[in-house]
């Protein structure tokens, strides 16, 4: 049994996804189907029950899993032999669902202490690499060996964290190194920034932590490079809407729908 009561506040809130997932396999018709997930669950000493209230946490976890599954499956089918850098990855277990055989390398990164717990319950190997660096530690560009092949970053449930400051030279440094690679990233309203003491499931952490940043066009960004472009995006409410419950309803109202939507955005480095 490894034990997650150590771990600081921010890769603390890997465990919240992971809990997500995994409960998501109780449900009769699961949006997603994840019992890795459910086995590192079990795995892990820690009072997951802190976070069975959280359904809409829950709810919003399964959903943006089941949407980034399929863009980055569609990547993948459309860029045979291409390269994956996972930037945040906690204890994410895409890499699990997706097809390996189009893939050349999938790099999961996170601070030392996130990849050290990887490492008790995933194997590193030739397809899977581990980076164990902060991605504001712009250093492990060099460790990408994408050599010519198409280029996918995912970002999900971790740019939220950190403040606009941090995340613009980020996006910036992205496209000087990486020019022709595509990113999904997870995005919040601004309503919520600030506000991570009221959410049904950060509030069950303890520390100095908080939604950082928000956005409400994401097309906004372009602004931020040159050659950054906005393609499409992906509105978490417009899929499962009864598993929303009362709130689905709250959702069709265009002021909620602007304001307090998180989605899914897929942009490129040109």
């Amino acid at each position: 049994m490894e034990t997650a009561q150590q771990l600081s506040p921010i890769p603390e809130t890997m465990l919240i996804p992971l809990w997500a997932r995994a409960v998501e396999l109780e449900r009769p018709e699961p949006i997603i189907q994840d019992p890795k997930a459910a086995q590192i669950l079990s795995g892990i000493d820690y009072d997951f029950n802190k976070f069975k209230k959280s359904w809409l946490s829950q709810v919003g976890v399964s959903i943006r899993t089941a949407v980034l599954d399929r863009a980055t499956r569609r990547f993948l089918d459309e860029n045979p032999g291409a390269v994956v850098v996972n930037l945040g990855a906690g204890l994410d277990t895409r890499l699990e669902r997706l097809p390996g055989d189009h893939l050349h390398c999938w790099y999961d990164l996170d601070v030392p202490e996130a990849i050290d717990m990887r490492r008790r319950f995933f194997k590193e190997n030739e397809k899977n690499r581990f980076i164990a660096k902060s991605v504001f530690d712009y250093d492990w560009f060099q460790e990408i060996d994408h050599a010519g092949r198409s280029l996918l970053f995912i970002a999900e449930g971790m740019l939220m964290y950190f403040p606009e400051e941090e995340i613009r030279p980020l996006f910036r440094r992205l496209g000087e190194s990486f020019s022709g690679a595509e990113i999904l990233f997870e995005v919040i309203c601004p309503f919520m920034v600030g506000k991570g003491r009221h959410h049904d499931s950060l509030k069950s952490i303890d520390g100095d932590i908080d939604f950082r940043w928000g956005l409400k066009e994401p097309k906004e960004m372009e602004s931020w490079n040159s050659g950054l472009k906005y393609l499409e995006e992906w509105n978490l409410y417009d899929y499962h809407r009864a598993r929303w419950k009362w709130f689905r309803y709250l959702s069709m109202l265009p002021l909620v729908r602007a304001n307090m939507s998180s989605r899914i955005i897929r942009m490129s480095f040109e």
